[in-house]
């Protein structure tokens, strides 16, 4: 007996020993997807090495300089090599350091990872799921893209792999290695292991615990970061077609270990740690964002009395607390809505008093004006009787004139005769 169960033997054949069998069935006929997330300036070498580790040509434009803020730009492939069909998706960071400010350039980047683990929890939390058939875009792996300097990071390259190394796995790697001599890269190579460690940044490595790998991968992770050339052009050497750089002082061939460490990248990333990096992301990249989530929205394993605590009992309380929540902010808007209601009748108060004292000044000014009207009314009507007087005067005396003239006349007459 172990841990309460008991061991038995079989008398014979049963088949339960066919289930790997059947798992490789069904994981080659639902097919695997595989996404790679490259960051690194622009003109870093990142489209040509994607195109020579999955040996072919990706449809990626020309990035430009000139980017006012940083782009992810996410493409998606269907690959297939023998039976098994691998869905690709390559997310380039275009604009990446081409800005004068690059304070925030590395935010965009993080904003693109958390939605994608947003994505998948919203899936997952959905009472009719489909995560079999849901296409699955979290970050499995970050190459990160150091330019050849030969001296040490920058800090752009120390605050992007700090803010991501809790999110995605990364494996550094230097760019174009073949401009910086041999000594000088495995100096670099130094400098730059001593700076990411001493910055508390945490870089994929490549797991040791399982026998089968753990001797190759226990050499590679010495070999970190990886020194890369890339080149899809091919060059004959002897009676070969190789993959190479062309120079006037000779040929860096990208499949020669002693050149560039292109080989043991891909061996690493694509040959025997795939499956790793997509457990990885799942196990523990993604599960620490989605516990931080579903605890920021108030659900808990543990109880305050440190006692279990089921999910219904989480969304009651959660429940609860929301109900309480809603009626405090409900009672606070009622209080702001009365208090805003008084605020208001007070202020239409004081603009009706304002009125009402306007309008009793109107109406005095208008009493006043009204007798001052009536006094000048009253001299008008004075002045047109008096007028209307000397009027009747003077036609009277007009007319008296009129009847006296001719009896003179006749007086006159009389007398000449």
């Amino acid at each position: 007996q172990n841990d309460g169960y008991r061991t038995l033997s079989l008398s014979g054949h049963v088949g339960f020993g066919s289930l790997p069998d059947q798992l490789v069935k069904k994981s080659i006929k639902q097919g695997f997807c595989f996404n790679i997330l490259c960051i690194g300036e622009t003109g870093s070498g990142k489209s040509t090495l994607i195109n020579s580790l999955f040996n072919t040509n990706f449809d990626d434009p020309v990035s430009t300089h000139f980017l006012p803020s940083v782009q992810l730009r996410a493409q998606t492939y269907e690959l297939q090599e023998s039976n098994v069909l691998l869905k690709l998706t390559i997310v380039n960071t275009v604009g990446f350091g081409d800005q004068i400010n690059k304070e925030n350039s590395y935010q965009p980047i993080v904003d693109y990872i958390d939605a994608q683990f947003e994505a998948y929890l919203q899936e997952e939390l959905k009472i009719k799921r489909s995560l079999f058939s849901y296409h699955d875009t979290r970050i499995h792996v970050c190459l990160y893209f150091i330019s050849p300097t030969g001296h040490s990071l920058k800090t752009l390259d120390l605050l992007t792999m700090k803010s991501l190394d809790s999110k995605v796995n990364i494996i550094p790697i230097i760019g174009k290695a073949d401009s910086i001599s041999k000594t000088e890269l495995q100096k670099f190579k130094n400098k730059i292991m001593s700076e990411l460690v001493s910055n508390g940044i945490q870089i994929y490595q490549f797991p040791t615990d399982d026998e089968t790998v753990s001797k190759i991968n226990t050499i590679m992770n010495g070999h970190l970061p990886f020194a890369i050339v890339g080149s899809t052009e091919e060059v004959k050497i002897g009676n070969k077609m190789v993959r190479a750089r062309q120079y006037p002082w000779g040929i860096v061939q990208v499949e020669n270990e002693n050149h560039c460490d292109f080989v043991k990248l891909r061996e690493m990333l694509i040959c025997t740690n795939m499956e790793d990096l997509r457990e990885q992301t799942h196990a523990r990249h993604y599960e620490l964002y989605r516990r931080c989530r579903l605890e920021e929205m108030g659900f808990r394993d543990i109880g305050p009395e440190n006692k279990p605590v089921s999910l219904q009992e989480a969304y009651e309380a959660k429940r609860h607390e929301f109900y309480l929540d809603l009626q405090r902010k409900e009672e606070e808007m009622r209080q702001q809505f009365v208090q805003r209601v008084k605020e208001k009748e007070a202020i239409l108060k004081e603009a009706e008093q304002q009125v009402q004292t306007k309008f009793e000044h109107c109406m005095l000014m208008h009493r006043e004006v009204k007798l001052k009207l009536e006094k000048k009314k009253k001299v008008l009507e004075d002045e047109i009787a008096m007028f209307i007087e000397k009027k009747a005067n003077a036609e009277l005396l007009q007319s008296q004139a009129s009847v006296s003239t001719p009896v003179v006349s006749l007086k006159r007459d009389k007398d000449r005769k």
